[in-house]
């Protein structure tokens, strides 16, 4: 597996940009409906500040090595939808994960979260050269678990008592991976379905 750095993947619909504390004003304007973060690891997000707090925490996470976050730009628009990264990066074992994603309202369940997981995935499997790349959601997040699905990612079972969320709700979580012998048919399909 190559060394994760920033980069930029654009697509037809969208563009993924290393993500920077100036992004914070225009995440808020998309980003402050708590049904966005209901089921993610942050807790509450209702201000720009706490944006920006998650913001500033995500790039502490990138000094280290572990994440590398992006921001996701309608190229229509020109405007922010959303926010999405690689975590769990483990260069030893040429892995990671695509996860910590989310999205206005006006733009779920259109082609942002496809394109984007296919620019994130050409990435890791193309150019990074990983040999495994993995998703995880709350066991509650059932619209969630059908987007992994619909990618083609493979499920591997739920982790019980996996993690403990900001407001104390022990959460199970749901894995699923694609590895490279998967990667060809994910990929012509989502091409198929973003053409």
């Amino acid at each position: 597996m190559n060394k994760v750095e920033p980069v930029t993947l654009t697509g037809r619909y969208v563009r993924l940009e290393p993500l920077r504390e100036e992004h914070s004003a225009g995440l808020a304007e998309v980003g402050l409906e708590q049904e966005i973060w209901q089921y993610m690891v942050y807790g509450e997000i209702q201000s720009e500040a706490d944006i920006r707090r998650w913001i500033i925490d995500l790039l502490e996470r990138q000094s280290k090595g572990t994440d590398l976050p992006f921001v996701v730009v309608e190229l229509a628009s020109g405007k922010i939808v959303g926010a999405t990264r690689y975590l769990n990066i483990d260069i030893a074992n040429s892995s990671l994960e695509i996860g910590g994603t989310w999205y206005g309202k006006a733009y779920q369940r259109t082609a942002v979260n496809s394109e984007c997981k296919y620019l994130l995935m050409r990435h890791a499997f193309e150019a990074l050269q990983v040999v495994r790349v993995q998703f995880k959601t709350d066991l509650r997040n059932v619209r969630s678990q059908r987007a992994i699905e619909r990618l083609g990612a493979v499920k591997e079972g739920v982790l019980r008592n996996h993690m403990t969320l900001p407001d104390g709700f022990i959460r199970h979580s749901v894995f699923y991976s694609v590895v490279p012998d998967e990667w060809p048919a994910i990929k012509a399909n989502l091409e198929q379905k973003l053409a």
